[in-house]
């Protein structure tokens, strides 16, 4: 369990820290601090090293520190979301979270909005053919580690020629990945629009059908029987709202994702984490939060216009940083709903999502120079030359009509033209399954036609 930190009075002037004109030494400690935005567990450790910069050993007390940080962050708080809730004719606000942007955070947020928007168009950094490969990959990757996150066991590889293929699932693994696969769909067609209480229930409905018990999918929880639990030690880490107050707290949630209050601007990235938060905090379902709350997340990022989301893995990032991710929800609660803990893991995860993604395409981009070959082939498209240099890559390696069909969003009739046409030319043969379905594996002509 994450140690409390001990109380302090923010309301009083700056502490004495800063006494004794030693604040120039202590700035870069308290540069780190904000820059990584840390908690008291973090914090605390400082202090050893202060005393080292200043020379003053056992000068600069950590409560003290943690005061001062405390009251600087009190300056800029603002408030993030709040329930009003109607008990014997007194109106009360519950379930509130804050917030505060300092330097450090704007200036990421700038990177983000540079990046996500108008900064780099998408056919700066996509062309025709690479957005229908990317985005693919991208909905394939998001959906196999968000499962995953959940406790998903099974191969990328195996996934996603699941995913490719159009295979039916043979696991609850494998039916969570097509579930989240279906959810990202769903949300790339109705990215534009508001949600609502049925909206929420579909994206449930999305992510739990044939994992979830029948009566569980698409209602909100009916018993306070729900605890997350820390899975190695058992320790109860968080009780959510009662199920009593999920009706009308879940109609502010949607109102919060609709619409921005008057005089009270919040940055999207902000906001889309923020509504991340809720999510795992209120915990509306039996199961399927955390896939909820990713997917909503990445709904609201599309709906304001930051549309390299669509192309990002953001699931697998928190799945390599899992413990980071647990404990910013933990931050967060136990530092008087202080939300910024989550919205600065948020933030690193998208630039991190990011530069995954950049490196990704320069590899694409190499592997493009090297389908040069089959592109000078007669009649021969960009499609068909990525299917032969797959081929060459791995000779093992088999397609279907509705694979191909997956992989570059196109008709049934131009995916069997195209790899009918490969066949017709001896690149590739075509292998019966049964009477409807065939396989098309490398070709007799393949190795005579391009040594």
């Amino acid at each position: 369990m994450i140690e409390k930190a001990p109380k302090v009075d923010i309301k009083i002037s700056e502490s004495n820290v800063f006494r004794n004109g030693i604040f120039e030494s202590l700035s870069q400690s308290f540069s780190k601090i904000e820059s990584e935005y840390l908690y008291w567990d973090k914090v605390k450790y400082l202090n050893k090293q202060i005393n080292i910069i200043t020379g003053k050993e056992d000068e600069i007390d950590t409560t003290e520190l943690w005061q001062n940080v405390k009251f600087k962050r009190s300056l800029n708080r603002k408030l993030a979301f709040a329930f009003l809730k109607k008990e014997k004719e007194t109106l009360g606000i519950k379930h509130t979270c804050y917030y505060n942007i300092n330097d450090f955070l704007q200036q990421k947020l700038h990177y983000l909005d540079f990046n996500f928007g108008a900064g780099i168009q998408k056919e700066q950094l996509l062309n025709d053919i690479d957005k229908h490969r990317y985005l693919t990959n991208a909905l394939m990757e998001e959906s196999i580690f968000s499962s995953m996150i959940e406790g998903a066991t099974t191969t990328r590889i195996k996934a996603k020629e699941m995913l490719r293929k159009g295979k039916k699932p043979s696991n609850k693994s494998e039916q969570m990945i097509l579930n989240n696969y279906k959810t990202i769909q769903y949300i790339s067609e109705h990215k534009d629009e508001d949600i609502s209480i049925e909206k929420l229930f579909e994206i449930h409905r999305l992510v739990t059908e044939n994992t979830l018990e029948a009566e569980h999918i698409g209602v909100f929880r009916n018993s306070n029987d729900v605890m997350v639990m820390n899975q190695i030690t058992g320790e109860i880490v968080h009780t959510p709202p009662t199920f009593d107050e999920l009706d009308e707290l879940m109609k502010s949630f949607c109102d919060f994702f609709n619409n921005n209050p008057k005089n009270n601007f919040i940055h999207p990235i902000v906001k889309a984490s923020i509504l991340h938060f809720l999510i795992g905090y209120i915990h509306p379902f039996v199961d399927g939060n955390g896939r909820t709350a990713r997917a909503l997340f990445y709904w609201y990022l599309l709906k304001n216009g930051y549309w390299l989301t669509e192309y990002l893995s953001i699931s697998r990032v928190i799945l390599k940083t899992k413990t980071q991710y647990e404990k910013a929800y933990i931050y967060t609660e136990i530092d008087e709903m202080d939300v910024t803990y989550f919205i600065h893991y948020q933030v690193k995860v998208l630039i991190q999502a990011f530069e995954d993604l950049k490196s990704y395409i320069a590899k694409k981009r190499k592997e493009e120079n090297k389908l040069s070959k089959y592109l000078k082939l007669p009649n021969i498209n960009e499609r068909q030359a990525q299917i032969l240099y797959w081929i060459e890559e791995d000779s093992n390696r088999f397609f279907t009509v509705k694979e191909i069909e997956t992989i570059f969003k196109i008709t049934n009739q131009t995916a069997r033209t195209d790899i009918e046409y490969l066949v017709e030319k001896g690149f590739l043969k075509k292998v019966s399954i049964n009477n409807k379905s065939f396989n098309y594996w490398k070709g007799e002509n393949f190795d005579t036609s391009f040594l």
